[in-house]
């Protein structure tokens, strides 16, 4: 059988042909201490400035193994475009939003007419184009963001959970808004350079929200995305977090080449939810990835392959303590799967 590129390996994955073996990736957040360490590049800065961005992106290949690239490492950019107050992180932890913007359909006007050149977003896209200078011939170049119903809540705070219940016209204004952002965003990483988009989309839930509003507010929103990407020959990945078993099938409506679950769905499931887009994950980042030993965590992967996932890889994002050696322990297990 044919040995693909990493590149073409997980591009054909996605796309549900052949392969040689299954790709070693990571669609969530990939920043850890010790890649931090090995690289020189820290957070809070690696958030804020392009090169130091690349660069802990670039560890999760160069030191960790990921047969892949993945920017940013939060989900906070986006609000923080739009004027959200951000309390910043740490060497640990990431930055958070605390403050927000937007309560009517008149504040929703005055955030137009933005210029996604400026702030974190043009500070991602330009890591972008360093990464895929230097590895787009042969890695995957990982663009994410949050989704548009997400961003919508930290645009509008807590209050945006009632105001879908309570006032559908704002909360379908307030969705094409940040839809319209998601698609500029989307296109801009696709300009620099990005070949995989990766929608992190936490409290679209429809376990959440129900099945019907999540069917309103998320899913032609979602295929809004996916349906640009694709005229762009850009495969999506979507994470919800959470149990999100009952809802599979409305999240691969959209249109999604892949879903990303987390630990509290059974892989076995998953894929008997699904028709096409491949399933993603899931070892849990806390009790797994970060907290045991080598051996389980092969133990654990070789379980959840033989479950039948897609694709291998944490069920949400890694967290910052987490050893080298146990990524790399998933990592082999993954580059050991032949097809």
């Amino acid at each position: 059988m044919t040995e693909y590129v990493p590149k073409e390996r997980l591009a054909r994955a996605l796309r549900g042909e052949q392969i040689d073996r299954m790709p070693a990736i990571s669609v969530t957040q990939t920043g850890t201490v010790e890649q931090m360490e090995a690289c020189g590049a820290f957070w809070p800065e690696a958030n804020n400035d392009a090169k130091k961005m690349a660069a802990l992106a670039e560890a999760g290949h160069t030191v960790v193994g990921f047969e892949a690239v993945r920017v940013p490492f939060d989900i906070t950019a986006e609000a923080e475009f739009f004027g959200c107050e951000i309390k910043e992180g740490t060497k640990e932890q990431q930055p958070s939003v605390v403050g927000h913007v937007v309560k009517s359909v008149e504040d929703i006007e005055k955030l137009k007419g933005y210029n996604l050149d400026y702030g974190r977003i043009g500070v991602v896209c330009e890591a972008i184009k360093l990464l895929a200078d230097k590895y787009g011939d042969k890695l995957p170049i990982m663009g994410s963001m949050i989704g548009p119903f997400s961003l919508a809540q930290h645009i509008n705070g807590d209050d945006w959970f009632m105001a879908i219940f309570t006032d559908e016209s704002f909360g379908l204004a307030l969705m094409e808004f940040t839809t319209e952002f998601n698609v500029a965003y989307a296109k801009k990483m696709v300009e620099n350079g990005a070949d995989t988009m990766v929608i992190i989309d936490p409290t679209a839930s429809a376990q959440l929200i129900g099945a019907e509003f999540y069917e309103k507010f998320v899913v032609p929103y979602h295929k809004i995305i996916c349906d640009v990407m694709h005229e762009l020959n850009v495969p999506v990945v979507l994470h919800i977090c959470g149990d999100t078993t009952q809802g599979l099938a409305l999240m691969e409506s959209s249109g999604v080449d892949a879903i990303s679950i987390d630990q509290n769905v059974d892989v076995e499931t998953a894929v008997s939810k699904v028709k096409k887009a491949i399933i993603v994950g899931n070892l849990d980042p806390v009790n797994m990835l970060w907290n045991q030993t080598p051996e389980k965590i092969r133990e654990q992967s070789q379980k959840i392959i033989d479950a039948g996932v897609g694709l291998l890889a944490p069920g949400c994002g890694i967290v910052s303590k987490t050893p080298t050696v146990n990524l790399q322990a998933m990592i082999e297990v993954a580059r050991n799967h032949k097809y």
